[in-house]
């Protein structure tokens, strides 16, 4: 987990450990490779395949169903019942099992989090990427979310968190500070 104030460079460390944001210097070694220094096409595809997003805001596609959305991320890689049976397989282990044919309007902000992290997971990445996946939740929510988080990290996965939050650090294995750009161990 790495916690900081607004506009200490968190969501850009994220942006650029996901290779959506190329550094201005250094590198990033992910799987042994510099991931700056491969083709679009195979970062685009280690991206795919290795790193889940879960950003700030859900950003569900409101004509989508649930389903639909938890199922984007395997457009080209999952095809018709394979890609919907997993999209079922994870709503039901996040408890969204009754959430299937519901639109973004119609869910909770706790059932927007989870439809956003079951989305995330949908190409099984060894990586999960976090930017403040609680900020706009109330406290039980926050708390629901969090749980979750830890338990799909105690399942194997490595789990990259940025928040504002210190509190939450509890549920973190490891916690860095961000402060004007620059980590430090807590």
């Amino acid at each position: 987990m790495i916690v900081g104030r607004s506009g200490s460079g968190k969501s850009t460390l994220l942006s650029i450990l996901g290779g959506l944001t190329r550094p201005s210097e250094g590198m990033v070694i992910f799987q042994g490779k510099n991931i700056w220094a491969i083709t679009d096409g195979e970062l685009s595809n280690l991206r795919s395949k290795e790193i889940g997003f879960v950003f700030q805001f859900p950003g569900l596609l409101p004509t989508l169903t649930a389903a639909e959305n938890v199922m984007v991320p395997g457009m080209f890689t999952k095809r018709g019942a394979e890609a919907a049976g997993r999209a079922r397989e994870l709503m039901i282990s996040l408890g969204l099992g009754e959430k299937f044919n519901s639109f973004s309007h119609q869910l909770s902000g706790g059932e927007l989090k989870r439809t956003a992290i079951a989305r995330a997971l949908f190409n099984e990445p060894s990586v999960i990427l976090a930017d403040e996946p609680t900020g706009d939740l109330d406290a039980e929510t926050e708390l629901e979310i969090m749980g979750l988080l830890k338990k799909i990290n105690e399942e194997g996965r490595t789990i990259v968190m940025v928040t504002h939050n210190p509190e939450l650090s509890s549920f973190a294995r490891r916690v860095l500070t961000m402060d004007k750009g620059g980590l430090r161990q807590t």
